[in-house]
């Protein structure tokens, strides 16, 4: 896990961070912004950060409490603004493409984002007077591979409609000491693979506050956030790119065949693209 500022953040002011992609799980989001092992605080000093899930997650016994321990809360939009109104430096991170995004989870060397309509984050921006700060997570896409096909990732969708949340079929690694390893060869489990996350925290987009927005002035704030987060990508995908090399070429035999296989592609180069 890697985290990288660009740019200081006033400590007077308040955020809305968006976090891309989303992958499986959100790995990168929650090891560097859900907790300070890698020294979110002392990069970003005064910046009270929430990280933010689905309100359904806060109804699973027990996984509530874990939750707000981290100091994990709701997506809701009630939530989004309490948060945003604590004072100055209150922020908040919203993994924006969320569970229709989970779906898209890169193959091939493509890191396909649900940003084109989703532009109520900006929104509430705007009315709060928050700066957009665009977050891409290299490397969050690889850590787990999927199952895809046509006709299951169209039920995917619309699973994802109906009940809010999206079951993507995903593996990892095996444990490659384990029992079914040494019995039956299998490579893939349920383990994420062990490849680096680069997060990079883009440069702020400053915002006036604005209590009824137009469409006109989301639309023009929406185009100036996925200018940024391209940017970010062009510039800092070389670096990862070689980050991920060098780790895997520290790999031992076996494990280097298993990750470079067809079935985690992790031989490809990363092209970003925007999906309705």
């Amino acid at each position: 896990m890697k985290l990288t500022r660009e740019e200081e953040l006033d400590p007077e002011k308040n955020y809305v961070f968006g976090y891309h992609p989303h992958g499986i799980i959100s790995l990168g989001a929650l090891c560097n912004f859900g907790t300070e092992a890698t020294g979110f605080a002392q990069l970003f000093p005064g910046i009270d950060l929430r990280l933010l899930t689905l309100t359904m997650n806060f109804r699973i016994p027990f996984f509530r409490e874990y939750l707000l321990g981290m100091g994990i809360n709701d997506v809701s939009r009630e939530s989004c603004e309490r948060n945003l109104s604590r004072g100055p430096g209150s922020s908040i991170m919203i993994v924006v493409g969320g569970a229709r995004e989970s779906i898209e989870t890169a193959q091939g060397g493509r890191d396909s984002l649900i940003l084109s309509n989703r532009k109520g984050f900006v929104k509430l921006a705007l009315r709060k007077g928050a700066s957009l700060v665009p977050v891409y997570s290299f490397g969050e896409n690889d850590v787990f591979g999927v199952f895809r096909s046509s006709w299951l990732t169209e039920l995917q969708i619309r699973m994802q409609k109906k009940l809010g949340f999206a079951v993507p079929l995903f593996f990892g690694r095996a444990l490659t000491a384990g029992l079914l390893h040494r019995l039956f060869g299998l490579n893939v489990g349920v383990l994420p693979l062990r490849v680096p996350i680069h997060s990079v925290v883009g440069k702020p987009i400053h915002l006036k506050k604005t209590p009824n927005p137009s469409q006109e002035e989301v639309d023009e704030a929406h185009a100036r956030y996925m200018e940024e987060l391209k940017r970010i990508h062009s510039e800092w995908k070389d670096k990862f790119e070689k980050e991920r090399e060098d780790v895997l070429k520290q790999c031992d035999a076996e494990r280097a065949k298993i990750y470079r296989s067809g079935r985690f592609r992790l031989d490809d180069h990363c092209e970003l693209s925007f999906v309705e």
